[in-house]
Protein backbone atom coordinates (compact mmCIF):
# COMPACT_ATOMS: atom_id res chain seq x y z
CA UNK A 1 0.00 0.00 0.00
CA UNK A 2 1.42 3.64 -1.10
CA UNK A 3 1.47 6.46 1.27
CA UNK A 4 -1.09 7.98 -0.68
CA UNK A 5 -3.70 5.51 0.30
CA UNK A 6 -3.93 7.82 3.41
CA UNK A 7 -3.43 11.17 1.57
CA UNK A 8 -6.50 12.97 3.37
CA UNK A 9 -5.21 12.21 7.04
CA UNK A 10 -2.03 13.45 6.00
CA UNK A 11 -3.33 16.51 4.61
CA UNK A 12 -5.24 16.88 7.74
CA UNK A 13 -2.78 17.63 10.15
CA UNK A 14 -0.66 20.00 7.70
CA UNK A 15 0.38 22.97 9.96
CA UNK A 16 2.88 25.51 8.15
CA UNK A 17 4.30 28.40 9.37
CA UNK A 18 6.70 31.07 7.59
CA UNK A 19 10.73 31.22 7.95
CA UNK A 20 10.49 34.62 9.42
CA UNK A 21 7.32 34.23 11.66
CA UNK A 22 8.91 33.81 15.37
CA UNK A 23 8.85 31.14 17.96
CA UNK A 24 6.03 32.59 19.80
CA UNK A 25 3.98 32.49 16.68
CA UNK A 26 4.74 28.69 16.17
CA UNK A 27 3.99 28.58 20.35
CA UNK A 28 0.46 29.55 19.76
CA UNK A 29 -0.06 27.17 16.09
CA UNK A 30 1.41 24.37 18.33
CA UNK A 31 -1.15 24.96 21.28
CA UNK A 32 -4.13 22.82 19.29
CA UNK A 33 -2.28 19.55 20.22
CA UNK A 34 0.36 19.40 17.32
CA UNK A 35 3.97 17.99 17.56
CA UNK A 36 5.53 18.92 14.76
CA UNK A 37 4.99 22.46 12.35
CA UNK A 38 6.74 22.61 8.54
CA UNK A 39 8.41 25.70 7.68
CA UNK A 40 7.39 26.66 4.03
CA UNK A 41 8.25 29.24 1.71
CA UNK A 42 5.84 31.03 -0.25
CA UNK A 43 5.48 28.18 -2.65
CA UNK A 44 4.99 25.65 0.11
CA UNK A 45 8.72 24.36 -0.51
CA UNK A 46 9.63 22.43 2.91
CA UNK A 47 12.28 24.98 4.46
CA UNK A 48 12.77 22.70 7.60
CA UNK A 49 10.68 21.68 10.81
CA UNK A 50 10.41 22.53 14.17
CA UNK A 51 8.85 21.00 16.95
CA UNK A 52 7.40 21.57 20.17
CA UNK A 53 10.46 20.30 22.05
CA UNK A 54 12.37 22.81 19.95
CA UNK A 55 10.35 25.80 20.46
CA UNK A 56 9.87 25.46 24.54
CA UNK A 57 14.33 25.16 24.04
CA UNK A 58 14.43 28.19 22.31
CA UNK A 59 12.00 30.33 24.26
CA UNK A 60 13.69 29.27 27.52
CA UNK A 61 16.84 30.29 26.45
CA UNK A 62 15.25 34.07 25.00
CA UNK A 63 13.83 34.89 28.48
CA UNK A 64 9.78 33.78 27.69
CA UNK A 65 7.40 36.32 26.00
CA UNK A 66 9.68 38.81 24.94
CA UNK A 67 11.02 35.86 22.52
CA UNK A 68 11.29 37.44 18.76
CA UNK A 69 13.87 35.13 17.04
CA UNK A 70 12.57 33.49 14.55
CA UNK A 71 11.56 29.62 13.69
CA UNK A 72 14.77 29.60 11.49
CA UNK A 73 16.95 29.54 14.76
CA UNK A 74 15.32 26.34 16.18
CA UNK A 75 14.22 24.32 12.74
CA UNK A 76 15.54 21.03 11.59
CA UNK A 77 16.54 21.80 7.72
CA UNK A 78 17.55 18.68 6.76
CA UNK A 79 14.43 16.90 7.72
CA UNK A 80 13.44 13.27 7.01
CA UNK A 81 10.42 12.92 4.27
CA UNK A 82 8.82 10.61 2.32
CA UNK A 83 6.48 10.95 -0.56
CA UNK A 84 2.72 10.02 -1.93
CA UNK A 85 4.69 7.29 -3.78
CA UNK A 86 6.42 5.61 -0.93
CA UNK A 87 5.52 2.11 0.42
CA UNK A 88 3.25 2.81 3.65
CA UNK A 89 5.46 0.24 5.02
CA UNK A 90 8.58 1.58 4.75
CA UNK A 91 7.70 5.14 5.76
CA UNK A 92 6.85 3.52 9.13
CA UNK A 93 9.93 1.71 9.14
CA UNK A 94 11.62 5.04 8.57
CA UNK A 95 9.76 6.41 11.64
CA UNK A 96 10.13 3.58 13.76
CA UNK A 97 13.84 3.10 13.02
CA UNK A 98 14.57 6.64 13.48
CA UNK A 99 11.81 7.68 16.25
CA UNK A 100 9.92 9.61 14.59
CA UNK A 101 5.92 10.70 15.20
CA UNK A 102 5.67 12.51 12.41
CA UNK A 103 7.04 12.56 8.59
CA UNK A 104 6.21 15.46 6.28
CA UNK A 105 5.07 14.36 2.80
CA UNK A 106 6.45 16.22 -0.48
CA UNK A 107 5.05 15.97 -3.96
CA UNK A 108 7.70 15.23 -6.62
CA UNK A 109 8.39 18.67 -6.89
CA UNK A 110 9.38 19.02 -3.11
CA UNK A 111 5.93 21.01 -2.42
CA UNK A 112 4.47 20.22 1.19
CA UNK A 113 1.86 17.70 1.06
CA UNK A 114 1.02 16.92 4.85
CA UNK A 115 2.39 15.37 7.78
CA UNK A 116 2.40 11.26 8.02
CA UNK A 117 1.33 10.46 11.35
CA UNK A 118 3.16 7.19 13.05
CA UNK A 119 -0.71 5.89 14.43
CA UNK A 120 -1.84 6.59 11.27
CA UNK A 121 0.72 4.87 9.41
CA UNK A 122 0.52 1.75 11.63
CA UNK A 123 -3.53 2.08 11.91
CA UNK A 124 -3.71 1.41 8.26
CA UNK A 125 -1.15 -1.32 7.66
CA UNK A 126 -2.92 -3.09 11.13
CA UNK A 127 -6.53 -3.06 9.12
CA UNK A 128 -4.62 -3.79 5.56
CA UNK A 129 -2.88 -6.81 8.01
CA UNK A 130 -6.52 -7.93 8.81
CA UNK A 131 -7.87 -7.47 5.07
CA UNK A 132 -5.30 -10.07 3.60
CA UNK A 133 -5.87 -12.47 7.07
CA UNK A 134 -9.32 -12.66 6.10
CA UNK A 135 -9.41 -13.13 2.75
CA UNK A 136 -6.51 -15.84 3.37
CA UNK A 137 -8.86 -17.74 6.01
CA UNK A 138 -11.83 -17.73 3.49
CA UNK A 139 -9.41 -19.12 1.06
CA UNK A 140 -8.43 -21.78 2.97
CA UNK A 141 -12.15 -22.74 4.08
CA UNK A 142 -12.93 -22.84 0.49
CA UNK A 143 -15.19 -19.94 0.03
CA UNK A 144 -13.17 -17.94 -2.31
CA UNK A 145 -12.09 -14.52 -2.61
CA UNK A 146 -15.20 -12.40 -2.55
Amino acid sequence: MLVEKILPDIRKRLLCIKPHETLLQAAGLLDNGSDMLLVCDDARQLAGIITKTDVVRMIRRCSGASCTAPVTDAMTRDALTTTPKAWLHEAWKLMRVKGLKNLPVLDVDGSVLGILNARDALQTLLQETRNEEELLRDYAMNIGYR
